[in-house]
């Protein structure tokens, strides 16, 4: 299955993601980890993206479709994937669902994971990851509101989009996940 994680951060995608993965058997691709490891290394496309990512403002779209089209042109990914940080616009949505029918490899499911932003804030205060400062973090969720909701509702149009319910154990959101996944096999 090639999915789509949704949700803003904090939300909880990289732990579902992890289950997602295990479930399906195929491989996490994290936008933000390949952008960071990229930074990690020095590389160009990590050299373009640090002053981006350390103020707390969005990747251009042409350097993360980039890294993507790498990333999902590699073997692991002839079965399926997760996509995680991308799409982040409507604009990048239907980029991907073009790339994806040259490929004759569409999307299956669009997952999105709600969490209030009072919850959020919190989550996020408590991770201490360093691009997760307090103003980095209002920056961000800012951010996430005015671009995922045209791109929720362009997946929405397509049939694809599963909201889900991010409060509660790690565990029931991922059953409900698991229960969206089930009735997208069918």
């Amino acid at each position: 299955m090639r999915i789509v994680l949704i949700g803003p951060p904090g939300a909880g995608k990289g732990t579902q993601a992890k289950r997602l993965t295990e479930l399906l058997g195929v491989p996490h691709l994290s936008t933000g980890d390949m952008l960071r490891d990229a930074m990690r290394k020095g590389t160009e496309a990590g050299q373009q993206a640090a002053p981006f990512m350390k103020t707390g403002r969005l990747v251009p779209d042409d350097l993360v479709h980039q890294l993507v089209l790498e990333r999902v042109a590699q073997a692991d990914c002839a079965n399926g994937y997760l996509l995680d940080g991308f799409p982040r616009t409507a604009a990048q949505a239907i980029m991907l669902d073009k790339m994806l029918a040259e490929r004759k490899t569409p999307l299956d499911l669009a997952v999105l994971i709600q969490v209030p932003k009072d919850v959020l804030l919190e989550r996020l205060a408590g991770r201490g990851r360093q691009d997760d400062d307090e103003l980095v973090i209002v920056k961000r969720l800012e951010q996430y509101d005015e671009l995922t909701h045209p791109m929720a509702a362009y997946y929405q149009g397509r049939g694809t989009l599963r909201e889900i319910d991010g409060l509660g154990s790690p565990e029931e959101v991922f059953a409900r996940i698991e229960t969206e996944l089930n009735g997208a096999r069918h």
